[in-house]
Parts: structure tokens; C-alpha cells; sequence
């Protein structure tokens, strides 16, 4: 759509004529099949999480795999493959998985670190669409994946390992929080260079609301989540390292005040380390519910003023979509002698939203920038194609206009086996078996668990009426925790947990695991 407006001129008419021609030939070549522009992260994604919420984990997997049949994975195939494999207790392989993840973000950290600019944007983004990026993580997935993978060590009674996992996982805030400030830095410079004035006032109909409300602009960051570091704690006070506990109890403390239970942890730190030999396993509950939130992508029209003439070029934009925001279960019971109040401790659909908020500066600068290209390669075959009365220009021209509607899509990838939300429950009880009840919004939820050791950790997630208790092979000083599911509806009982051995399988071996 064409109006008369301003009198902005196109200079260097040869120049633009040969960036017309690119940019022809990039959407034409994105037309193809194949092209990464036309994947739909959103789509693919929902039909795991059915089956997923349906009860049907393997299913789950085999949908993601034939999602992702090239031999080169991308980061959020071993995140997604990681979390379905833990939904199963499958321990080692999920461990595998994250793992091979955690690689590729530790690539992105040292280059990250060396040219914090490398980060900003792809040509291909700038022209196509941001899908056309190489998926590098959001802040707060990188930080609970070592968050998670610390889970999975203590599930596996690999103490030392998980302290050595969340030990990263606090580095890498301090790496994220140096490259991001880098980073904005830079999009502002190059926003103002290029004239962008691009807000949100600009995007008729972008709901604000979903990423800017009290919840959201609570929170420091993105990336630091109370959990993580209350976890810490846990760990070095399991461990026998007070001195490093105190400050993980505190930080989360500072990230989410106000909460007795945390404020317990670093006032109860010396009492406990004292009380060690008092025959009692302290345990850490972690309450997962819902799933993290989708992207979605929707297109709004930009106006580029070319040459007196206004230019509406849609361009798209990433929506967030809560799916499932989750619930905090009012109790959590142990036997019928004990009943503990879970509190929520962190909220990744919180931490999706704001990653998004403080993202959307570099995303609309990116869509800008396409947004003007597209412009002048319409605007510049238009003219050429009246002034030699072209039939190929005008074909070139038309490929442009319906390309750059086409292959416009925003940027859907995120992790949706996150939960929505986290919380956590603690209390000491007598080794032996018990039967742990959560109250939940499908009824009662029940898992039965031989408790060992002087500290064990329990994992324990809802996704829409399914239960799924993620438990440890044996508490730090030994045993081995039996589970077996009952209470409420009946479920069926997942694979038993893998082998504490070495994590020594290929991942053609692993993925054969589940076929």
C-alpha cells in the first residue's frame, strides 16, 4: 500500500538498485522449500506438549524427533529432548542431552565475551526474519539449564557434580549481565545512527500488557530466579560449606523478599549444620507446575517514507502466550502427621515475559531495518520496472511485495518444557517410606518414597493434571528411594530411574532409547 508523504529522498540511486536486486533474490530464495523463515516453533511444539500433557512422554519424544530429523540438532532440540527424558526419570540421557546444551552456550559465552556485538543480529535477520538467527538461548533459559542440570545430579546422589553445575550456573549471570549491558548499549548507538524511532506506539494492537505489568517489573532481570540460588545453598549446606550456603540463602533472600521460608534458610543455616547427627533427612521439595510460555507471531504494518511516497511493509513481532500459568499447591502432606505450606520461589513465565521486555529494543531495531529494505527494493524495481517498462522488473517487484509478506515471521523459539512456575517446600522427617500428597487444582497427587540420607531433594511437576515425581536414586549418605505413584487419579508409573554410572552413551544410543 502506496500514499504521497514527506519528501525523504533515496540517494545513490546505483546503490540501491544493487541492494534491491540482493534483497530480490534473498525472499525469492527463502520461497524454497526447506527454508528455515517458514518454521513454525509454536506449532511443532504444541503437539509434543499434548502428548506430553496427555500422559504419553514417549510419544512426546518421538514427535520431537521427527520434528528434527537433520543430523546437525540445534540448541533447543537437547533442551526440549532434555526435559521429556527427565519427565521419565531418565536421569543419565536427560543428563547427556543437557549437557550437549550446555556446550553450545558455553560457545555463546566465550564468543559473547570476545564481541558482545555478535549477539546484536544476522544479516539474514536483517532482510528475512529473525528466525533466521542461530538460536543462542534467552538469558534465563542458559541459567536454568545448569540449574537443571544440577537437579539432575542430585537425583542421581552426584552431590559433588551439582556443585559444580550450580557453581556455573551463577557465573554465567555475571557473564550475561556484562555482555547484556554491552549489548543495549550498542542498540541504542545503532538505533539512534539510523534514525529507528520504531516503539511500540508504532505497533497498532501489540498487547503491552503481556510483558509489562507489576510481576514483570518486579523482578532485577530476566535471568536470576530465587530458586537457583536457594538451591545453591542447599547444596554447599548439604555439602558441609556454610561460608558459601550463607550468601546463595541470602541472594535469594534479596531476589524474593519477604518469604519466611527463605528467611529460614540463612537464619536456620548454623542450627542445622550443628544438628547434623540427629537422624532426621532434611528435604528440599521443588514443586513444578504448568508449562513455560509460547511465542507467537503477529504481523503489524510499518510505514518507511521513500521519496514522498509511504510504504507500509509488515513486519512481525513476537507475542508471548502464557500456556498454563501454573499453580502454587496450597499443601503439600507427608503421611497424615505433617503438612507443609509450598511457596512459590520463582516464576519462569515472569522471567519469559520480561526476557521479551528488555529483548524488544533489538528486535524492533532488526524489524526497522528489514522494514527499510524492503521498502527501497520495492520502492526501486517499481520505478525501474516503469522507467524501462520491464516486465521482469515488475515481476521482480511483485516478488518482492508478496515475498516480504510471505517470509515475514517472528522469532517463536523458546524452551516450553520449563515450567511456569516453581515452587518449594522443606522439612526434616525419619528415614523410611512415606507417602507425599500434593493438593492440586485435578485433586489429590501422591507418590510414596523410601526417604535416606542426612539430605535428599525431591522434584515434583504438574502439566495439566499430570503428575510426574522426579526422585532420587539416594539422599546424600546413602540408600536408595523406592517410588511408587497412588492417590487421586491413577497414573501410570514412568521407566525406573537410569544408572548412576558414568555418562559415557553416543547420542545415537540414546535417541535409540526410546524408538
Amino acid at each position: 500500500m502506496q500514499s504521497s508523504r514527506g519528501a525523504t529522498p533515496v540517494p545513490n540511486q546505483s546503490r540501491h538498485g544493487r541492494s534491491a536486486y540482493l534483497v530480490t533474490l534473498l525472499i525469492v530464495a527463502c520461497l524454497l522449500p526447506g527454508c528455515a523463515a517458514f518454521r513454525s516453533y509454536d506449532k511443532e511444539l504444541n503437539q509434543t506438549l499434548s502428548m506430553t500433557a496427555a500422559g504419553d512422554v514417549n510419544g512426546a519424544i518421538k514427535r520431537l524427533q521427527n520434528d528434527n530429523k537433520g543430523k546437525d540438532k540445534d540448541l533447543l532440540y537437547y533442551l526440549e529432548y532434555g526435559g521429556l527424558l527427565r519427565l521419565k526419570s531418565d536421569y543419565n540421557d536427560s543428563q547427556t542431552s543437557w549437557m550437549t546444551a550446555n556446550t553450545t552456550v558455553q560457545a555463546w559465552e566465550d564468543a559473547a565475551k570476545a564481541d558482545p556485538s555478535r549477539t546484536a543480529g544476522v544479516a539474514l535477520s536483517y532482510i528475512i526474519n529473525d528466525k533466521m538467527r542461530p538460536y543462542e538461548g534467552h538469558d534465563y533459559e542458559k541459567v536454568m539449564l545448569t540449574t537443571r542440570i544440577a537437579m539432575n545430579d542430585l537425583a542421581m546422589a552426584n552431590w559433588e557434580n551439582a556443585r559444580v553445575a550450580i557453581k556455573q550456573t551463577h557465573e554465567r549471570e555475571a557473564i550475561i549481565a556484562e555482555v547484556r549491558e554491552k549489548q543495549y548499549q550498542q542498540v541504542e548507538k545503532e538505533a539512534q545512527k539510523r534514525g529507528s524511532t520504531l516503539g511500540f506506539k508504532d505497533l497498532k494492537g501489540y498487547p503491552v500488557e503481556t510483558i509489562n505489568d507489576p510481576e514483570v517489573n518486579g523482578l532485577r532481570n530476566s535471568y536470576q530466579s530465587a530458586f537457583s540460588h536457594y538451591l545453591a545453598g542447599f547444596i554447599y549446606e548439604a555439602l558441609g560449606e556454610p561460608s558459601l550456603a550463607a550468601p546463595g540463602y541470602r541472594q535469594a533472600i534479596e531476589l524474593q523478599p519477604n518469604i519466611p521460608l527463605l528467611d529460614e534458610g540463612l537464619a536456620g543455616l548454623d542450627k542445622r549444620v550443628d544438628a547434623r547427627d540427629d537422624g532426621l533427612t532434611d528435604v528440599l521439595f521443588e514443586i513444578e507446575t504448568g508449562l513455560a510460555p509460547a511465542l507467537v507471531s503477529k504481523q503489524f504494518p510499518i510505514p518507511v517514507p521513500i521519496n514522498g511516497t509511504l510504504i507500509l511493509i509488515p513486519i512481525s513481532f513476537p507475542v508471548i502466550k502464557p500456556e498454563g500459568e501454573g499453580f502454587i499447591p496450597s499443601e503439600l502432606h507427608v503421611d497424615s502427621t505433617q503438612t507443609l505450606v509450598p511457596v512459590q520461589i520463582a516464576s519462569v513465565d515472569a522471567m519469559a515475559r520480561r526476557a521479551l521486555k528488555d529483548d524488544m529494543n533489538g528486535i524492533m531495531l532488526r524489524g526497522f531495518i528489514r522494514a527499510t529494505a524492503k521498502a527501497v527494493a520495492q520502492y526501486s524495481l517499481q520505478r525501474q520496472a516503469q522507467q524501462q517498462n520491464s516486465l521482469a522488473l515488475s515481476i521482480a517487484a511483485l516478488a518482492v511485495t508478496v515475498g516480504s509478506v510471505v517470509t515475514e515471521s517472528a522469532d517463536e523459539r523458546t524452551w516450553r518444557t520449563l515450567p511456569a512456575r516453581i515452587a518449594i517446600a522443606r522439612g526434616k522427617l525419619p528415614p523410611g517410606t512415606h507417602t507425599i500428597t500434593l493438593s492440586t487444582p485435578a485433586g489429590p497427587r501422591s507418590v510414596q518414597v523410601n526417604i535416606s540420607g542426612r539430605y535428599t531433594f525431591i522434584s515434583l511437576r504438574m502439566i495439566r493434571g499430570q503428575f510426574f515425581p522426579m526422585l532420587p536414586v539416594a539422599g546424600l549418605g546413602g540408600g536408595t528411594p523406592q517410588a511408587q505413584l497412588g492417590g487421586g487419579t491413577p497414573q501410570a508409573q514412568e521407566s525406573a530411574p537410569a544408572s548412576t554410572g558414568p555418562i559415557v552413551e553416543s547420542q545415537s544410543n540414546l535417541e535409540e532409547s526410546v524408538k
